[in-house]
C-alpha cells in the first residue's frame, strides 16, 4: 500500500513538472510567434512603402525597358511597376470623378516607374542614394518619394520592437523562474532518497545521474506538449484569420519549434543539476527544514 502511495505521488510529480514545464515553454513558443509575424508584418508595410520615378516626356519605350528591367536587377529593388502617361491619366480620371484632359485639352501627366524597396533599405538614407543612383539616367525627370511616412514608419517599427524586446526579456525571467522552482520543488520530495543514497557511499555523478536523465526527459516531454498546442493555436487562428497564413514560414516555425525542444532541454538539465547539488550539499539535519 506504501509503495503503491509512493508510485503515485512520484507519477503525480512528474506529471505536474511536464504540465508546468509545457505550459511555460508554450508562452515562450506563442511570444516567439508573436515577434516572428510582427517582423514580416513591419517588413511587409515597409516593402508597401515606395517612391516614384517620372520619365522624361521623350522617353524611347526600348530604353524605359531596359531601364525598368536594370532597376528590377537592383539588389534593393523588390517590385516595379510601369505606368504609361495614358495610365496614369486614367486612373487620375478615377479619383477625380471627371475628365480633365477634356477640360485641358491635352495630358500633362507623364509615364512613371512605381518602385518598391526591400525591406532592409526602406529608410532614408538608404532611400537618398538609392535616389542620387536613379537620377543619374538621362531618362528620369525626377523621383518622388514621402520622406516624412518613411521616417514616420521606421520610428514606429523600432518602437513596436523596442517594447516587444523589453516584454520578451522579461517573460523569459519569469518562465525560467517558473520551471527553476517547479523542479526544485520535484526533486524537495526525494531529498531523503538523495541523502541517503550519498550516506551509502554513492557518488555525486551517480545521484545525479538518474535525476538529470529524468529532468531532461521532462523537458522533451514539455516541449512536446507545447509544440502541440502552438500548432492547435495556430491553426485555429488561421481558420478565423486566412489571411495569417500569408505571413507564416514553414522553415522559421520549425526553426522556433526545434529552439523550444532545445530550452526544455536545457532549462530542465540545468535546474535539476542545481537542485540535487543543493541537496547533496546540505547536513542531514537541514534536510527537515
Amino acid at each position: 500500500m506504501s509503495d503503491k502511495y509512493s508510485k503515485r505521488k512520484l507519477a503525480g510529480s512528474s506529471i505536474t513538472t511536464v504540465v508546468s514545464l509545457s505550459l511555460v515553454l508554450f508562452m515562450l513558443g506563442l511570444l516567439g510567434i508573436i515577434i516572428l509575424n510582427t517582423r514580416k508584418l513591419a517588413d511587409n508595410v515597409k516593402e508597401n512603402i515606395g517612391f516614384q520615378v517620372i520619365l522624361n516626356d521623350n522617353a524611347k519605350e526600348a530604353d524605359v525597358q531596359h531601364f525598368t528591367k536594370t532597376l528590377d536587377a537592383s539588389e534593393y529593388v523588390k517590385s516595379t511597376e510601369f505606368i504609361t502617361k495614358e495610365e496614369a491619366a486614367d486612373r487620375l480620371k478615377k479619383d477625380l470623378g471627371e475628365d480633365f484632359i477634356n477640360f485641358l485639352g491635352y495630358n500633362p501627366l507623364l509615364s512613371s516607374v512605381n518602385v518598391h524597396l526591400k525591406a532592409e533599405y526602406t529608410n532614408v538614407d538608404s532611400i537618398s542614394w538609392i535616389e542620387k543612383d536613379i537620377m543619374q539616367s538621362k531618362l528620369v525627370k525626377e523621383v518622388v518619394y514621402q520622406k516624412s511616412l518613411v521616417t514616420m514608419i521606421n520610428e514606429n517599427v523600432q518602437k513596436i520592437s523596442l517594447v516587444i524586446l523589453i516584454f520578451s526579456g522579461l517573460l523569459m525571467v519569469i518562465a525560467l523562474a517558473l520551471i527553476n522552482n517547479t523542479i526544485r520543488l520535484s526533486i524537495y520530495s526525494k531529498r531523503f532518497i538523495i541523502k541517503t543514497m550519498q550516506l551509502v557511499g554513492a557518488t555525486q555523478s551517480f545521484i545525479r545521474r538518474p535525476f538529470v536523465i529524468k529532468g531532461i526527459k521532462h523537458g522533451i516531454y514539455g516541449a512536446v506538449i507545447a509544440i502541440a498546442m502552438l500548432i492547435g493555436v495556430l491553426y485555429f487562428a488561421q481558420k478565423q484569420m486566412p489571411e495569417l497564413a500569408e505571413l507564416q514560414d514553414e522553415k522559421m516555425l520549425a526553426s522556433l519549434f526545434g529552439i523550444v525542444i532545445v530550452l526544455g532541454i536545457i532549462i530542465s538539465w540545468i535546474s535539476t543539476s542545481l537542485a540535487v547539488r543543493k541537496y547533496l550539499r546540505l547536513k542531514s539535519d537541514d534536510l527537515y527544514y
